[in-house]
């Protein structure tokens, strides 16, 4: 039996150490109350700019957008940085693994990623997200097949698939059949229709599904972004609600979803509860039909410049 953690907190937008401190104290009170994993939100390191247009139309983009988007790329960080490399400490200090969502500059490219940190290893695993949604793919580029596969712990196969990516069935696919056992998804999507999907895939897969969504106001975002914020919205309203839960492989809703308000969510995982689902359904294996269906899967870094020499 593994106790688990999903994070329902507001980051400190565009300030990624700041939010690897907060991420800390979080990390440290999952921790006291006995959680082995916990699960961190879409973009808590680095911020998800919910509502900024960066100065884009169809056809045209200007340069207060730009300057928007420098900042935005100052606040992201690296793989190799100093947030994650503090937030490894806390991983060892705790023994906690930690999934968590970051805007991950690699070159001068930015890509939403989800890390899991393992004690004593430090970045044990890391998903690009394959498929930003909308407006999204503006400012993050896409990942690939490389940085899908899930990552091996004391207590289970830990996956993650981020947000809108969890509507992709082929992906869903290739999680379950490289046995995906916890699935984590760090989200930006607070609406109500998304704890549907959740439970679908938690029958689906017959996994356990972990899912974290931040709850933030618009006060929380600097000035500067508040006033080109291009949504409705007033300064004291959240403008992601949260919506973070638990489900178990029946399909259980374990915890959550809650709404306007930081919390973290506990839940027992117990992979035995998996295991017995399988009797009447596993879709990568006795109710597939490998005859009728198949899925290539390309799990080959894309390199847009390859140098050889002689």
């Amino acid at each position: 039996m593994t106790k688990a953690a999903v994070i329902q907190a507001s980051s400190i937008p565009f300030e990624p150490q700041l939010s690897a401190e907060k991420a800390a104290g979080l990390i440290r009170t999952a921790a006291t109350q006995g959680a082995q994993l916990a699960v961190f939100p879409e973009a808590f390191l680095g911020g998800y700019p919910k509502g900024a247009a960066f100065g884009t139309v169809v056809g045209s983009r200007n340069t207060t957008g730009r300057t928007h988007f420098q900042r935005y790329m100052d606040g992201a960080v690296t793989l190799q940085g100093p947030e994650l490399a503090y937030l490894s400490e806390v991983v060892n200090e705790t023994g906690v693994y930690v999934v968590i969502g970051i805007i991950e500059l690699l070159g001068r490219t930015l890509y939403c990623t989800s890390v899991t940190l393992a004690p004593g290893q430090g970045i044990a695993g890391y998903h690009r997200k394959l498929m930003p949604t909308g407006q999204e793919r503006i400012i993050w580029g896409f990942g690939d097949g490389s940085t899908i596969a899930p990552v091996d712990t004391p207590f289970g196969r830990v996956g993650s698939v981020i947000c809108w990516e969890n509507y992709m069935p082929a992906l869903r696919q290739a999680m379950y059949a490289q046995g995906t056992e916890i699935y984590c998804t760090p989200t930006a999507d607070d609406r109500p229709t998304w704890a549907s999907s959740m439970v679908h895939i938690a029958l689906e897969g017959r996994v356990f599904v972990l899912s974290a969504c931040q709850a933030i106001t618009l006060s929380e975002y600097p000035p500067q972004y508040r006033e080109d914020f291009g949504l409705d919205a007033q300064e004291s309203d959240y403008i992601m609600r949260g919506g973070s839960m638990i489900v178990s492989p029946t399909g259980q809703v374990l915890a959550g979803p809650v709404f306007d308000m930081e919390t973290i969510l506990y839940a027992d995982i117990d992979l035995a509860v998996a295991r017995a689902g399988n009797l009447d359904f596993d879709v990568t294996g006795h109710y597939s039909r490998p005859e009728v269906f198949t899925l290539s899967v390309n799990t080959a870094a894309m390199k847009p410049v390859v140098f050889s020499g002689d």
